[in-house]
């Protein structure tokens, strides 16, 4: 017989799929979510929320505005009450939705007037049930808000100077800002010019506001490095050159979430006049080469893995910018400097004017409207008229006179707000969990405060116990940095001892971000089966923190003894 079958060949290299980056494979969109931004600028969403929405009520919100257009202007559908966390994943997000709406309040920067401030709690108090959490990128979220009073929030708040313009969606979110720029003795270089200059210029501009996903900025000029600057996608940390001298340092690629990624330096000094447009060449490298086609790969810090450092920069110099960056070096850690305390600037502390800045720890940023609005009185009535949220959710009142700083902090302390906390109550971050949050599987908030209140208890026999971060996330996401606590627990089912499925945590040990401790960022180590009850944090936080006091060996950090611990002492 005669084999007539063909020859083999090679086997053809299989096309690769588009990624819908804008500048390689057109503007074509590849899902929903970059139709709906090519059908309509969401941000024109506005229009048809004062026009039509706010006047015919929710059931009037077509699908692609509700879920997608209306994150443009700060607002989420937030969870229905009762739905359990094990519904999470398997409901609709119509199942999983109430009527009403998370509001996130726009601050740049962190900074608040007292006026301000009291406009967002006559908000809360009349909108809103009196609901408000600072969170840990220095906003503000409100809950409970009905479509229909949405304009005239926008109103109020725009009548002092705040928005809630793109706080949310595929865009250019809140920039973090040093909350002791311009105030601080020790500060390098104040962000606060650059920050405006970018929030005026940038923010609401129609060619930025169709993003891959969103964008997060971070900017200090304070040796603390006090925004979490690894962590964002791009970030400008205060630095001296020999020859140009003070400006920034500029890093990119940054995020969390299920693919933690530490951000890089481009290794180039940009002064603080060439900070806005190099902070824009940046953006447009991620709107028009970044991943569109899947979610899931849409953050810039995978366009950055793929390219490199290297090529980012010479992409960025010779397409965006059209000149050659400055070399620069790195600016040098906290830990380098010998600085006495990590930058969450809780405390009392003298500002270069010779008055004081008091930083106050509400219990993991959750506060109200009520207290928002007494904090804006009290405040005034010891010669502040400025505060500043930060970026581990707490709070500072500026501008204080010397001898009306013990009497503030009583005030403070009446308000729940401790500027002398216990260790836990000032080193622990809650994201918003299933209270409100639609992708949450466990109660964050809550849970937290009962696990303070217990830690406080049995650990005050520690005295020489060194700060230790406690990190709480409602989901996978990462919202409260789980990756880079001491401690990073991550909401998920769990069995307890009893073998039923109940609400409880992965554990994550030893991550941080630079720090007076640590000179670079790290990770936090994972232990297989390393499980806890969502009522067991108390219990299991207590026990190894004593294991780590009993067996670290001398100025060994809490991170430095959990990742080199034996498993069953991390248990």
């Amino acid at each position: 017989m005669v084999n007539t079958a063909p020859a083999p060949t090679k086997t053809a290299k299989r096309p690769t799929r588009p990624n819908g980056q804008w500048k390689v494979d057109g503007p074509a969109p590849l899902n929903h979510n970059e139709e709906f931004k090519a059908e309509s600028d969401p941000l024109e969403v506005r229009d048809r929320i004062e026009r039509i929405y706010a006047k015919e009520g929710f059931d009037s919100i077509p699908g692609d505005d509700l879920h997608g257009r209306f994150r443009w202007w700060g607002l989420y559908t937030q969870r229905k009450p009762g739905i359990d966390g094990g519904k999470t994943a398997t409901l609709e997000p119509h199942e999983l939705e109430d009527k009403y709406f998370m509001l996130r309040v726009r601050i740049d920067g962190g900074a608040l007037s007292t006026e301000q401030l009291r406009t967002i709690a006559g908000i809360s108090t009349e909108f809103g049930r009196g609901s408000a959490d600072i969170t840990d990128r220095q906003n503000i979220q409100l809950h409970w808000i009905e479509v229909e009073a949405v304009p005239e929030i926008w109103r109020r708040l725009e009548a002092v100077g705040l928005s809630t313009t793109e706080a949310c969606g595929d865009v250019p979110r809140v920039i973090l800002g040093s909350p002791v720029a311009g105030v601080a003795k020790d500060e390098l270089i104040d962000p606060t010019p650059v920050i405006e200059e970018i929030q005026q210029r940038f923010i609401g501009d129609p060619a930025l506001a169709n993003l891959p996903r969103k964008f997060k900025t971070a900017i200090t000029g304070h040796p603390s490095l006090d925004v979490v600057h690894e962590i964002n996608d791009v970030s400008f940390v205060g630095v001296e050159h020999p020859e140009r001298g003070i400006g920034y340092d500029v890093w990119v690629g940054g995020a969390l979430s299920t693919t933690p990624r530490f951000a890089e330096r481009l290794g180039a000094f940009v002064s603080a006049e060439e900070a806005p447009e190099v902070w824009h060449g940046v953006v447009r490298i991620f709107r028009d080469y970044g991943y569109r086609r899947l979610r899931n790969k849409a953050r810039l810090k995978f366009l950055l893995a793929d390219w490199g450092v290297e090529k980012f920069r010479e992409v960025l110099e010779s397409e965006y910018l059209g000149y050659r960056l400055t070399d620069g070096d790195a600016p040098p850690t906290p830990a380098e400097l010998g600085l006495a305390e990590r930058g969450d600037h809780v405390g009392v502390h003298e500002q270069h004017d010779g008055r004081f800045y008091v930083g106050a720890a509400p219990t993991v940023g959750r506060v109200s409207g009520e207290n928002l609005a007494r904090l804006a009185d009290v405040a005034e009535a010891h010669g502040s008229g400025r505060v500043r949220l930060t970026p581990l959710q707490k709070l500072l009142v500026l501008d204080v006179a010397e001898d009306e700083v013990e009497p503030l902090i009583a005030d403070l302390d009446e308000l729940g707000l401790q500027a002398r906390p216990s260790l836990f109550r000032r080193n622990t971050i809650a994201c918003t969990g299933i209270e409100y949050c639609k992708l949450a599987i466990v109660e964050t908030k809550a849970t937290s405060a009962e696990a303070i209140t217990q830690l406080e208890e049995r650990l005050g026999d520690l005295k020489d116990l060194k700060p230790l971060t406690l990190h709480v996330n409602g989901c996978p996401n990462s919202c409260a940095r789980i990756q880079t606590a001491d401690i990073g627990l991550k909401g998920q089912l769990v069995m307890d001892d009893d073998g039923n499925q109940v609400p409880g945590f992965q554990v994550h040990l030893g991550g941080g971000l630079a720090s007076v401790e640590r000179d670079d960022a790290g990770l936090g180590r994972t232990v297989r089966g390393l499980k806890v009850t969502a009522d067991g944090i108390g219990d299991y936080v207590e026990r190894v923190v004593r294991r780590y006091d009993a067996d670290h060996d001398g100025t060994e950090t809490f991170a430095q003894w959990a990742h080199r611990a034996d498993e069953e002492a991390l248990r």
